[in-house]
């Protein structure tokens, strides 16, 4: 089997404008009245159609420090005195007549928070708002024209369609059956005393010029629009006993079903192209009592809330939609045309808006913040389309209005395309707190008033001849009549009825026809027939006179019943005087207390959905709280466990960093003791030069010194340990005598001149001369660096008293490390005698002995300031740095 290629979907054309005329929306002011008289009025009333707006003290001013004023036109504004019954006849009136004229209408209001919108729209006890009055003119108007219940059906898909009275009969006993309680309420239902007083029977309004040879009904549904989701207001099962499928297609079981909100409902476009709410319930009402009873029915499951600004403040906007199904009568007048063609339905949306609002001054917080969130969201994008509408009307540009971006707009998109008529109530609230916004709502109404809508067109005449329905009554009239006359005050059925009731019970006449004069049976079986008939008539006659004696006996008992029965009633009389004066004045106390309980009723009701919000609060407060709680105990529980895995590692780190500081000290040690060790031999070097520098003859240079070994453990072992501060020198810090050097007969060498501050100017004729020599009284890496040659001027006291000058020479090396290092290569000894001094001779042994101390006192004091080489270090903080080759040697005990 060969599939067909799919093809693309045509495009759906467009429903084109049916009237080129247009229209402006229709915006209204209405100002509510102050709170207080103290408080501070931004708002002033200049005209019928103007108002004033004046910043407040405190506001900003213009930049010659005046106040800035502005002015607001619209095509009404109702002051504070303004009644309700006023601002009905003019704005909500022609919306009515319109709807029964077969045309659709949007009413809906607008303004900030607190500014009297649902008042407005609903009204108080005793101040019955737009919704009310106009369901009171719907049905004053249509009232006698109404079709039995059922007769016109919704088929589920915005439309309706009509059923004979048979099928309507047949609906109507089987929800009677299935419902033992009726759930729809009914117009002989007793009204809530709170909305009892809302309509007024000496203010009822009725349409003129209504077409009366048709058939009426009217449906209501009342629906919300909360956080930019629709939901069913007049749902029968109410929010608690949902029973969700949670279970069902596997899904998890939900552990809170304390508040399960009800299913969302959808937007769909119907045949004509008209937006509308799928499966929302629709209920056929026949009083404008048992309409608005409906209406409080919804009303009470409104989303609603206390905030800072309002005791009641609207969380959702609400839409109650009144649909008018009506269709023509036959040709006759008698019965409902059949023709789904021929019905015509028209609907009024009255709409009332949440109000604007800003969080910091509601003090929202949670589930309140989200609210007005989606709040504004969808005002803005009311906002938006109007801006989008104005721009392509004035412009001429064709700039898509983004409808879709709210539940608000996409529901009434027919509108403003031009399906009916638009007006716009913008209440304002006085005060000055609210000015900023309030001058925010003005923007949008002035920018509402330049958009245009267009015309709808009548409806289209049936074609019958009018006033068929009067003909009809008329005659069924005059037919009854006529049988009053012949008969007696029967109706046409019963005079039937008992004419062929009549008939019946005698029998048949036969057959006259004679074919023969000579005929001698037809007639004697006539004449026996007629004989026959005749004495059945008799009878009859005989039986009705028998029972019309019996009738005249008893009405004769029963004149006589009646005769007693007045003197019995003329006493009872007299005293149900006496009752209806004592019910009289409990009717009054009853009024009172009735108008006293409803009073009540009232206050409790707010009471109640005070409660109620408040009972949401603490719940989804409770919820939160519970939440941090447990994010608490998680957050304890990984502190603990973060100490813990802490405190290990600090165990482990310590016991690491203990056993790295044994290791660093033995390591000290042992290098420290290989220092001391190589300045020990360095100090015995010295030694065996300075011996040698004291022999006589000149002496010769010393040979290279090779590195002694190392004296074995056996050999130390009988020897005291020697103390070690600094650790053991790496092989690349041995001072290294470089390959080449510069001749010292060429006058090349730059030697380091060592003179401590300590010296004594002696003032002799031979001093030393060192040409390019660097004077220092402190060696430092710098000069080593910059010469080959040092030498240090020490000075001390001789045996004789005179002060004996020695020349310590030596060469500066590059070591390994890149410091410098200099090794002692030569001594002169400059000495002072006094020719007056005595020369004292001692022996032999003496003398050695004082030279021998005298040396090591000397070599000891060399030894102290000389024994330390200088090395530079590659990356240490000074640049080149100090590093100790060797301590001062300790004298023997």
């Amino acid at each position: 089997m060969n599939r067909q290629a799919k093809g693309r979907t045509p495009r759906r054309p467009r429903k084109k404008p049916s009237n080129t005329q247009k229209d402006p929306v229709g915006v209204y002011c209405r100002v509510r009245p102050l709170g207080t008289e103290d408080q501070e009025c931004c708002i002033e009333v200049i005209s019928s159609s103007t108002i004033q707006l004046h910043a407040p003290e405190g506001f900003k001013v213009n930049r010659n420090g005046e106040y800035k004023e502005t002015q607001y036109s619209f095509k009404k504004v109702f002051g504070v005195s303004v009644s309700q019954k006023d601002l009905f006849e003019y704005v909500a009136k022609p919306l009515v007549d319109d709807l029964i004229n077969g045309k659709n209408g949007l009413l809906f209001t607008y303004g900030v928070t607190g500014s009297g919108k649902t008042f407005t729209m609903t009204g108080s006890p005793g101040q019955g708002g737009l919704l009310p009055r106009s369901l009171d003119m719907i049905f004053n108007s249509i009232s006698p024209l109404l079709a039995k219940r059922y007769v016109f059906k919704s088929d589920e898909r915005n439309g309706m369609e009509v059923q004979n009275e048979v099928d309507a009969l047949l609906e109507r006993q089987r929800r009677d059956n299935a419902q033992s309680t009726a759930k729809v309420p009914s117009s002989r239902q007793k009204m809530d005393p709170e909305i009892a007083d809302m309509i007024k029977m000496e203010e009822a309004y009725k349409t003129e010029g209504v077409d009366e040879d048709s058939a009426y009904s009217v449906f209501v549904s009342y629906i919300e629009i909360y956080n930019n989701y629709i939901y069913d207001l007049l749902e029968d099962a109410s929010e608690d006993l949902i029973k969700p499928k949670w279970n069902a297609g596997g899904t998890p079981v939900r552990q809170n079903t304390d508040f399960i909100p009800p299913q969302s409902r959808l937007l769909r476009e119907d045949v004509n192209h008209n937006m509308y709410v799928a499966g929302c319930m629709e209920i056929e009402v026949k009083s404008a009592e048992e309409a608005f009873q409906v209406f409080w029915k919804g009303q009470k499951k409104r989303k609603v809330a206390n905030t800072r600004l309002n005791r009641e403040s609207s969380r959702s906007h609400s839409v109650f939609v009144i649909k008018l199904a009506q269709a023509p009568l036959d040709a006759d007048g008698d019965t409902i045309m059949q023709d789904k063609s021929q019905v015509i339905v028209s609907q009024l949306c009255l709409v009332d808006l949440a109000g604007s609002e800003r969080t910091m001054r509601t003090g929202a917080e949670g589930t309140r913040i989200r609210e007005a969130g989606n709040i504004n969201q969808s005002l803005l994008t009311l906002r938006t389309c109007i801006e989008v509408l104005r721009e392509n009307q004035l412009c001429g540009t064709n700039k898509m209005v983004p409808y879709r971006d709210s539940k608000v707009t996409h529901l009434f998109k027919n509108y403003f395309d031009g399906e009916g008529k638009v007006k716009m109530i913008v209440c304002v609230n006085p005060k000055a707190d609210d000015y900023e916004e309030t001058l925010l709502v003005m923007r949008f109404a002035e920018m509402t008033q330049e958009v245009e809508v267009a015309r709808p067109m009548d409806r289209p005449m049936c074609g019958f001849t009018p006033g068929r329905r009067n003909r009809n009554v008329a005659f069924k009239e005059e037919l009854s009549r006529r049988l009053e006359e012949r008969g007696g005050p029967i109706d046409c059925q019963r005079d039937i009825s008992s004419v062929l009731g009549a008939m019946s019970t005698l029998p048949p006449l036969p057959s006259c026809v004679l074919s023969d004069p000579h005929d001698d049976l037809t007639l004697p079986r006539l004449i026996e027939a007629l004989q026959n008939r005749q004495r059945l008539r008799q009878n009859m006659v005989d039986q009705f006179n028998q029972a019309a004696g019996i009738m005249k006996s008893m009405l004769q008992d029963y004149d006589n019943k009646h005769s007693s029965k007045e003197n019995y009633i003329h006493e009872q009389n007299g005293k149900l005087l006496e009752k209806d004066q004592i019910i009289e004045r409990s009717r009054t106390e009853i009024e009172r207390l009735e108008k006293k309980t409803k009073t009540l009723e009232h206050k409790i009701d707010i009471l109640q959905k005070t409660t109620r919000v408040y009972e949401d609060d603490k719940r989804s407060l409770q919820h939160e709280l519970e939440t941090r709680e447990q994010r608490l105990l998680r957050e304890q529980s990984d502190k603990r466990r973060m100490e813990q895995r802490m405190q290990g590692a600090v165990s482990d780190t310590q016991h690491k960093w203990e056993k790295e500081c044994v290791r660093r000290v033995n390591a000290m040690q042992l290098e420290m003791q290989n220092k001391l060790w190589v300045k020990d031999e360095k100090l015995k070097q010295l030694k065996a030069i300075v011996s040698e520098s004291k022999t006589p003859g000149r002496p010769e240079p010393p040979p290279r010194q090779t590195p002694s070994k190392r004296p074995s453990r056996e050999e130390t072992r009988g020897q005291p340990a020697k103390r070690s501060a600094s650790p053991s020198p790496l092989p690349t810090a041995a001072p290294v005598r470089p390959l080449h050097r510069r001749s010292r007969s060429a006058g090349g060498e730059k030697w380091v001149d060592h003179k401590p501050s300590s010296n004594l100017d002696l003032g002799t004729v031979l001093q030393p001369v060192l040409p390019n020599a660097i004077q220092v009284s402190a060696p430092t890496e710098k000069a080593l660096a910059k010469c080959d040659r040092y030498v240090l001027t020490h000075q001390e006291v001789a045996s004789d008293g005179e002060i004996q000058t020695k020349l310590i020479k030596g060469e500066v090396m590059k070591t390994r490390g890149g410091g410098q290092a200099v090794q002692f290569t030569d001594i002169e000894t400059l000495k002072q005698e006094l020719p007056s001094a005595s020369s004292r001779k001692r022996k032999s042994s003496e003398g050695a002995v004082s030279n021998q101390k005298q040396s090591d006192g000397s070599w000891t004091d060399v030894e102290t300031r000389c024994s330390v080489a200088v090395e530079m270090r590659a990356g240490s903080n000074m640049g080149p740095g100090y590093e100790h080759h060797g301590i001062t040697k300790r004298r023997k005990p």
